[in-house]
């Protein structure tokens, strides 16, 4: 499992390796209200159970609120914290290996182009990269934190 993953899992809940189609349609059903086109997607698919699963899933994801999440994390380990704008911070609040190896796995994993070297710039840009994938996935992500 990839460092993305992992951070998605751990904010948006588990995912399960679904097949294209409940993909399309967990993406689709994050952009209407009732997720009647994550349905339509996976019907189409003829995935008719796994349009009710990715619609339910996609449901779920919408309503994490990924501030209170984190939150709740840093506050239950009694330390300061930096995540808002921290790459860092935030992948330890997660519990994810922060070291320069894995942000630079990460930055591989969001398609950074040229070489990462761990600096400040870089380390911003994998911070608003994985807030930006964090709201396409349905989090809940303050306005502030998406530049």
């Amino acid at each position: 499992m990839g460092i993305l993953s992992s951070i998605k899992d751990k904010l948006l809940g588990k995912s399960s390796g679904a097949s294209t189609a409940s993909t399309t349609a967990a993406k689709a059903a994050t952009s209407t209200s009732a997720g009647a086109a994550a349905a339509a997607a996976a019907m189409a698919a003829g995935k008719a159970a796994l349009a009710k699963e990715a619609a339910a899933k996609a449901a779920k994801a919408a309503a994490v609120d990924v501030e209170a999440v984190i939150e709740q994390l840093v506050k239950a380990k009694g330390v300061k914290s930096n995540w808002r704008v921290s790459i860092v911070d935030l992948l330890s609040a997660l519990d994810i290996d922060s070291s320069f190896k894995a942000r630079k796995v990460l930055a591989d994993e969001l398609k950074y182009k040229g070489a990462y070297e761990g600096t400040a710039e870089q380390n911003i840009w994998l911070h608003q990269e994985v807030m930006k994938m964090l709201a396409e996935n349905g989090g809940k992500v303050p306005k502030e934190l998406l530049k």
